[in-house]
């Protein structure tokens, strides 16, 4: 069953880490190298089956291979989940031993911070290992990446504002925000300081009071998000909200927000299209902050890293008009636009007489 999975997603190694000591249990997948090293973040989360953790590691690696390859970057697709909770199963030698997982790959996987890790958490694992990016500044790295992951969300909001009204005036418009986590809670202060009308919910109560009290922002229930009437739905905590429930009560005319995986099928894809509401694809919009660690490979300097997030703004229009040239939904654009970079740039890195590998058609997933 396993090799099946990997036949699909074509992946060229999955590792199982297992620590009793340490009570660690995760898994990295490598999908993809042509273009460079696996680089992709490490997700913490409580699965309720190691199936259901493979599958999300299979899933996220192969996307990051795409949000990497759409993002211009050399680098490859890759990533990690640890099973545990977040608010109760973390330690130090859980962290460090993970850490050791990582540097067996000699360099074949780099992580960085996803849902349920934070740059401390980063700083035990960079003890045990140097390919490891997101750790403090004094270290030589860039930090905490949800606010750069914000910053590209922007620019992708700005490119489908301007592909569907004609004008990029964050302001002139009105959001429904679901989720307020590190990348939410700053994108939503992104859209504040541009007097942006917002409506916001999330499972923590005390994150939706932060967000009404400091940058009057209007509640609704987390079930109601879908029925608010604005003008963009911003989907900024786990995937598959656009699904064949929500999609018919979603009044929004454009999709653009930080989360992974948003479409829950190809399907639900092309009936967005077809129900004329601009999608922007999930992971050229929420590039931002793998752009911003693949900087620390190479040595980090932050004023290029702000410039290079505002690259997503090219890339997302580049996607909108490959959709509108070959008349496909945007989410196949994106993938279009993946698949051509890696073959052109993988026949590059060939040596003569030797020719990359083609992909298969993607399955929807994200990172």
């Amino acid at each position: 069953m396993i090799f099946e999975h990997l036949d699909t997603y074509g992946h060229e190694q999955v590792v199982f880490c297992h620590n009793k000591d340490a009570g660690l249990k995760a898994i990295i997948a490598i999908h993809n190298t042509v273009l460079g090293p696996a680089l992709g973040g490490t997700r913490m989360w409580p699965y309720k089956t190691e199936a259901d953790a493979l599958n999300d590691v299979l899933r996220l690696s192969r996307g990051m291979t795409y949000k990497n390859a759409v993002a211009g970057l050399d680098i490859g697709g890759g990533k990690a989940v640890i099973i545990g909770n977040p608010a109760t199963d973390k330690s130090e030698a859980l962290f460090r031993a993970f850490g050791k997982a990582v540097q067996s790959l000699g360099g074949r996987y780099i992580t960085a911070e996803d849902v349920g890790i934070d740059v401390n958490d980063m700083e035990h694992v960079y003890k045990e290992t140097e390919y490891v990016t997101g750790v403090h500044q004094v270290h030589g790295g860039s930090g905490d990446p949800s606010p750069f992951t914000a910053y590209g969300t922007l620019q992708g909001l700005m490119a489908a504002l301007h592909a569907k009204f004609g004008n990029e005036e964050v302001g002139n418009y009105s959001y429904s925000v679901q989720g307020l986590g590190h990348v939410g809670m700053e994108y939503v202060k992104l859209l504040k300081e541009r007097g942006a009308k917002i409506f916001v919910t999330d499972i923590n109560q005390a994150l939706v009071d932060k967000a009404v009290n400091e940058y009057g922002c209007e509640a609704v229930g987390l079930d109601e998000i879908y029925d608010v009437d604005a003008d963009v739905y911003s989907p900024c905590a786990l995937g598959g909200t656009i699904n064949e429930e929500t999609l018919p009560r979603l009044k929004a005319k454009i999709i653009c927000g930080s989360a992974n995986n948003q479409l829950a099928n190809n399907a639900i894809g092309d009936e967005v299209e077809k129900r004329g509401i601009l999608y922007a694809p999930d992971y050229a919009v929420n590039a931002g902050g793998v752009m911003n660690v693949a900087l620390e490979i190479t040595g980090y300097n932050r004023e290029r890293a702000m410039r290079q997030m505002r690259t997503i703004y090219h890339n997302v229009s580049r996607i909108f008009e490959i959709a509108k040239r070959d008349s496909i939904p945007t989410y196949k654009a994106a993938d279009r636009m993946a698949e051509e970079r890696i073959e052109v740039m993988g026949k590059l890195k060939l040596p003569l007489g030797r020719t990359a590998p083609r992909f298969q058609g993607r399955i929807r997933g994200g990172a």
